[in-house]
Order: structure tokens, then sequence, then C-alpha cells
């Protein structure tokens, strides 16, 4: 029987039907979504030409005597809509509110931006969480509206707003899960509203409670996007979790170093935890914008592409499990909580690029070793002496080299050949014992090598004695190379030549050469 009603046509093509109908309701986000498809959904309409002062109806809120209750008696709860609802909002920028200003107008208010309603016990616990930094005109904007926009509403809430110390470059995202840490410490708030510090909700029927299916995104028309929604995964700007839903998601990225990437990887991490986006009605969801202009070290992110690319992978490793900061202070402010903290800085951030120019020389570090201290002044008086030695070889070296260049001159007006190849053998060997070691010349000085020491030293001083003592035996047919070499290596001219100069030398020994020649021809 059962296969017979198998068989038939029209049994298949409804299960067909079925599969088709379950796979279209998971895939486009419930039968809310799904109606809207095929048909226009009616929505709640406002007129925004007749807006209300944000401050209507918060006088009967402070006017209403408290309920007389018994001891250990609980106040009624609050309506699930509050009857203190006006609509739209008139939202103005014209003139920047102080905060003793705000202050006076919600006296309810408790130090750290704490309300409760006097009258009823609130059904919603909302923490507002607003990351900041050099936007205090912003947020005077945001706190003379948002006050009374919260306390019509009946909730109990407190407001949040973290800053990030330093200049190094923003990041959104990383201070929202310092925010939602730091707030679940007070206490233990059911909804969690992100909330930028530069958008003004501009009508209080869109409830800041929180949807406990799904995550929600409450800024859906800005009047930067014309008040429609920029696209389908948008979820950025203000968006409402619920602790367990942001634990879900691991929270936000903590990689996302400037502006922009860090939405889109939120609303994928919506997704890839299982969880779809809500949104209140085009028409409720309507936020105005503060004019500002580009924030220095809030710059584009040139790597939230590449980011974004890699979320499916690292979605579970960066986020709340992942999170590190320095909390620098915690201050109860009359109208908020301020909460300061080290976040680092991007690690992405490019090296500043040091001027072409000299190197500088070593820094040097502060101790209190006396040992470290007379190490390096030993060090320094090492390297002194080795420079006066290198200047004094140096020096020589130069001496040697003149003397052995008059040899050379006097070799050759001389018409002895035997006594030039002589000469001019003997400077080239003295010359190769005094340049044998590369240290010495002034190419290792200018380089700033370490001099010869120890053995070397001991060897290139025998190589010139033995030099010195080669002359003397071979050279003595030439008393003036014999003078030049010894007032050298000696450090002083010889005492029977001080006062024959080297001229007189080189014409004597000339004329005798000469006389020798003569002599012998006849």
């Amino acid at each position: 029987m059962i296969r017979r009603v198998l068989d038939r046509p029209c049994t298949l093509a409804m299960l067909i039907g079925f599969q088709f109908a379950f796979m279209a309701y998971f895939s486009f986000g419930g039968l809310w979504n799904l109606t809207s498809m095929f048909g226009r959904i009616s929505e709640p309409t406002f007129d925004y030409s007749r807006t209300h002062d944000v401050y209507t109806n918060l006088s009967f809120l402070q006017m209403q005597p408290l309920p007389r209750l018994q001891e250990g008696e609980l106040p009624p709860r609050c309506p699930e809509r509050s009857p203190y609802l006006v609509g739209p909002i008139a939202v103005s920028f014209n003139r920047v509110p102080t905060f003793n200003g705000i202050q006076e107008k919600n006296p309810l208010v408790t130090r750290g931006g704490r309300y409760q309603p006097p009258n009823c016990e609130a059904r919603h616990r909302t923490a507002v969480i607003i990351p900041h930094r050099n936007r205090e005109t912003h947020l005077r904007h945001l706190l003379y509206y948002l006050h009374p926009f919260l306390q019509r509403q009946q909730l109990q809430y407190g407001i949040y707003v973290i800053h990030q110390s330093g200049n190094s470059t923003f990041n959104r995202a990383k201070l929202l899960n310092v925010g939602v840490k730091e707030a679940l410490r007070d206490e233990d708030w059911n909804c969690l509203f992100l909330h930028d510090v530069d958008l003004i909700p501009e009508n209080d029927h869109n409830l800041y409670v929180c949807d406990h299916w799904s995550p929600k995104h409450a800024s859906v028309a800005m009047n930067k996007f014309s008040y429609n929604l920029p696209y389908q995964q948008y979820f950025g700007g203000v968006s409402a979790l619920t602790p367990d839903q942001y634990m879900k998601m691991n929270g936000f990225p903590n990689e996302y170093w400037g502006w922009g990437g860090e939405d889109d990887d939120i609303a994928a991490r919506v997704r890839l935890a299982g969880m779809k986006i809500s949104r209140p009605p085009i028409s409720v969801g309507h936020y105005k914008m503060v004019k500002h202009k580009g924030d220095r070290g809030n710059e584009e992110n040139p790597h939230r592409f590449d980011l974004l690319i890699r979320t499916q992978r690292m979605w579970t490793q960066d986020g709340m499990n992942s999170l590190s900061y320095t909390l620098l202070s915690r201050e109860r402010e009359p109208l908020y909580t301020n909460i300061t903290v080290d976040i680092g800085v991007d690690p992405r951030a490019k090296k500043p690029v040091r001027m072409r120019g000299p190197t500088p020389p070593p820094a040097s570090y502060y101790s209190n070793s006396t040992q470290s201290n007379s190490a390096v002044s030993r060090a320094t008086t090492q390297s002194q002496v080795q420079a006066n030695k290198s200047e004094e070889l140096l020096s020589k070296e130069e001496k040697v080299t003149s003397v052995l260049g008059q040899i050379r001159e006097a070799a050759e007006q001389s018409p002895d050949e035997k006594l030039k190849k002589r000469l001019d053998n003997k400077k080239k060997g003295v010359m190769n014992s005094l340049l044998s070691d590369h240290t010495v010349g002034p190419s290792a000085v200018s380089l700033g090598q370490p001099q010869p020491q120890g053995a070397r030293k001991k060897r290139m001083r025998n190589d010139i004695q033995a030099q010195h003592s080669k002359l003397h035996l071979k050279a003595a047919k030439n008393p003036v190379a014999e003078n030049g070499i010894t007032e050298v290596l000696t450090g002083g001219p010889q005492e029977d030549m001080q006062k024959v100069s080297l001229e007189q030398t080189l014409q004597k020994r000339s004329s005798m050469q000469h006389s020798d020649r003569k002599s012998n021809q006849l």
C-alpha cells in the first residue's frame, strides 16, 4: 500500500515541494524575511516633519509619586510598552550642550550614568557601550539626547564610555570587547548596546532592548545613507546583543586597526555562529549622524580586505578569548562611567624610516655595577693606546718612505747601475716588511679596525730590525741611506751625522765616484 502511494507522481512532487519550502525558510532567515520577498509587510508610519522635544514627558516621570511598599515587598513591574513614548524627536547640533546643563536636565541619573525607574521595576537592564577618543563634542550631543530617550522607555541602564589612551591607531571593535568585559563586571546586564558616539536616535519607539533570538542591528536608516540600509549584511553603527549571543560569536575581532572592515567581520561572525540578524522597521530605526571630518589616527584600514578573507578561519581564535589590554583608570562621572584603557598598537603599522645621514652613536645605558664601569674605562684606555701606537707607526712609515724616496733620487743621479739596483731592492724590502700587515696602513685606521697587538707587534718589530741590520751590512758604500734608515727606526739622527746635510753628502759622493772613474781610465 505504502509502496503504491510512493510510486505515484503526485507524491514525488509533494516531497520535492516540502523540501524546497524547508530550504527557503532557513535560507532567507525565517518567515518574516521570506514573506517580505513576496509582499510588503505593513510597517508603522511616522511623520518626521512633526517632531517633539527630547525632554517631552520626562517631567511626568519625576513628578510621579513612589508607591508605598511594605517591608520585603517588590515594586510592580513596568509595562511592556512605556506610556511616555512620543515618536519622532527633533535633533539639532547648532548648540553644543555642557555637562552641567545635561546633569541639571536629568536629576534622576545617578553617578556613573546609572538610572532605574523610580516607580516600577524595569523589565530590561541595558548597558550602553560607547568607544571614544577625541570626540568630546559628539559625546555631549549623544548624552544630551540619549539620557531622556532611555528614561522614557522605562529601562534600567548604565552608560560606559571606553576611552582609548595614546595616539596609536583607533580600534573600535577591540574597545567594544573591553567595554563588554568591564560592564559585565559591574552588573548582570541582560542587553548590551554597542553604540557609535556620533549617532543620535530620532525615534523613541526604537526600543533599546535585545532580541533574545537573534543579534539586533538598530541603526538601519541613517541620514548618511538617505535613511536606507546600505546593504543587507551591514551591521555597523548601533547594534544590540545579549551576553550569551556575544560570547557565542566570540565577541568582536581585535585585529581591525583604523576605519572599516570590522562591521562586515561581525556580520560574518553572526552567520558563522548559526544566528541571523534582526532589525526594526526602517521607519523606526532612524539615526542622525553628527557631521565631522576624518579623525587623525583613524585612517582607512588598508588591510581590511585581507582580514575579511580569513574571518571564516580565525573567528574562533580572534575575539574575547584573545583580548588583552591594560586598565588605566575607571571613573564614575555624573553622566557616564569613563574607562581608560591601553589596548596596544597596530602590529602592522609602518616603522618610521630614518633619514639619510651619519649613523648615530650606540645608546649608552646607565648601570649601577662597578665592574661594568671599570671594564668600560679599561676598554676606552686600551683603544686610546692603540690609536696612539697606530699614529706612531704611520709616522714612521711616512718617514721611511720619504728617506727611501731621497735614496731613489740619489741613485738615479749616480752613474753606478749596481748601486742603483741595490738601493731599489732595499727600498722594496723595507716597504714590504712595513706593509706586510694590512691593519697598519691608513685604510685600517680609517675603517676603525683594531690595531695589531701582542705577537703581531713583536713580529713586525723583528722584521723592521732585520731589515735595519741588513741595510747596515750591505749599504756601507751609501752612508746617506744608512743614516736615513737609522734616523727613522731609532727615533733620532746619529750624532756624527747631525751637522752634515743630505745635499752636501750626495754631492761629495758623486764627485768621489767621478774622480775614481777618471783615475781608472788613465
